[in-house]
């Protein structure tokens, strides 16, 4: 996957999307955005491309419909997460439902603590 420049219509398409849910923070991530639940990533923006966090086997069914594994460096994908294709896009209740998939398995994950910084 070849990181694309950020753009403002990315940044207003993963705000439209993102859940509208008080326990979800979204910060910078990747030199994008984030979006976390308990401290584990469930969704995000990488360049142009929005990515989600999925359980096996909804992460293969998602790949067969079109998506990607989800690479932020070439060769290293993240095992759970997938990024959207493009064209999905025009399909915003598509996109969400993910997103909402997402989210659901992120609140089965353990609360994901700050590690400590290293010489520290």
């Amino acid at each position: 996957m070849t990181k694309s420049k950020l753009t403002e219509e990315s940044k207003a398409f993963f705000a439209s999307v993102a859940p509208l849910d008080t326990r979800v923070t979204i910060k910078p991530m990747f030199g994008a955005l984030g979006g976390f639940l308990k401290g584990n990533m469930f969704m995000g923006l990488y360049g142009d491309n929005v990515f989600v966090r999925l359980p096996e086997p909804r992460r293969q069914q998602a790949l067969e419909a079109g998506a990607e594994e989800f690479s932020p460096m070439p060769g290293r994908a993240l095992k759970e997460y997938v990024a959207l294709p493009a064209s999905w896009r025009e399909q915003p209740e598509k996109v969400e439902a993910l997103i909402a998939e997402s989210l659901a398995w992120a609140e089965t994950l353990p609360e994901k603590l700050p590690g400590k910084k290293k010489g520290n």
